[in-house]
């Protein structure tokens, strides 16, 4: 019994040699830790031409795109073979500025190159019913993944008519928005 209690008394307890050891551990571990003021920005991932693509397809999807340049689309509850994606319609939206028709999006992106796309898109201005200010506020990866999406469709169908001017009633189809009369100022007393 003797020698292990002077085993005991000579060997300092476990306790106090952690502390110390646990001590050093962080310190070193600090030393070799980067500081978060002295990381470099790591760069974004880059999507892959695949991920691009099926981005364009979603967005394409749910932005309502079809809805307009895809004849049938909304009428079939977006069934529509892919092949008959964009091509424009028939089918004007009337109004005071005129008739407007869906333009044929797969003709128009070959002639553009995507940077080409990229500076139109974020300024884009067009004529009504066309949502210009929603592909404005699009991102510059939703705006380049809809660009190679439609792009990767290729050429397919005809150009959309041409615009009208006020006042010309177009041919049908059409859709006519009948806004209400500017109210009259009223009359001074």
């Amino acid at each position: 019994m003797a020698d292990s209690r002077r085993r005991a008394l000579a060997m300092p307890p476990i306790r106090s040699l952690l502390v110390p050891a646990l001590a050093l551990a962080l310190s070193l571990a600090a030393c070799h830790a980067p500081s978060p003021h002295t990381q470099a920005a790591q760069p974004a991932a880059t999507p892959s031409d695949a991920d691009l693509l099926a981005r364009g397809e979603y967005l394409v999807r749910i932005t309502g795109c079809n809805d307009c340049h895809t004849p049938g689309y909304a009428e079939s509850g977006g069934t529509v073979a892919k092949d008959t994606w964009l091509v424009g319609s028939p089918m004007g939206f009337n109004g005071p500025w005129g008739t407007t028709y869906p333009s044929n999006l797969r003709l128009r992106m070959q002639q553009l190159t995507e940077a080409q796309w990229m500076e139109y898109s974020a300024t884009l201005r067009t004529r009504p019913m066309m949502p210009d200010f929603a592909v404005r506020a699009m991102s510059e990866d939703d705006r380049r993944a809809i660009y190679r999406f439609v792009h990767a469709l290729g050429a397919a169908g005809q150009p959309a008519p041409e615009a009208l001017p006020p006042g010309k009633t177009p041919p049908a189809p059409y859709l006519g928005m009948v806004l209400p009369a500017a109210a009259e100022a009223p009359a001074a007393k």
